[in-house]
């Protein structure tokens, strides 16, 4: 192997995720902002967003309202849950969120619930669960509709049997 070739290898070793495609993704059971029950495995057979983001992050608040939109449009097959990361206040959090009429249900994160996910430092950052609990994408930074159409989409197409079938985007 060439210095380069190694030196690729090794980049991609460290910026890799945590976790990789396809792999089970790992449980989750929280309390949202009003302490009622937040478990992944509540939403068994949706697509599922876990939305890591923090209150002063620029990019963040910028995608929220997209997020929102998301989960108003496609609430019946989507499932996105915020979790505040590193922690934040609550009150200052509950503020922020009302402000933007968040419909999704929002946690206070800690390292070891990120490292759950990611090792990546990036904010805003997603997780894209499929319809079978497995992570499909993670994706850095805001999710772009070009994203969304290309990754989150097609699995949304996709029913619990996983069959094709029709899914209007507006995103």
């Amino acid at each position: 192997m060439t210095l380069l070739g190694i030196v690729f290898a090794t980049l991609t070793i460290v910026l890799s995720p945590v976790l990789r495609q396809e792999t089970k993704a790992p449980q989750l059971d929280l309390k949202d902002l009003n302490g009622r029950p937040v478990r992944l495995s509540d939403y068994k057979g949706k697509v599922v967003l876990i939305n890591f983001w923090a209150t002063w992050c620029p990019p963040c608040r910028a995608e929220m309202p997209d997020l929102v939109r998301l989960q108003r449009e496609h609430g019946e097959d989507l499932q996105i849950i915020g979790i505040t990361y590193p922690p934040e206040s609550k009150t200052r959090v509950r503020r922020f969120a009302r402000s933007l009429k968040v419909n999704y249900p929002i946690v206070l994160g800690t390292r070891e619930i990120k490292d759950r996910f990611s090792s990546e430092d990036t904010l805003p950052l997603t997780i894209v669960i499929n319809r079978d609990g497995k992570v499909s994408y993670i994706i850095s930074g805001i999710l772009l509709r070009e994203e969304f159409d290309e990754k989150i989409k097609p699995l949304l197409m996709k029913n619990k049997e996983g069959e094709m079938r029709n899914a209007k985007s507006n995103h």
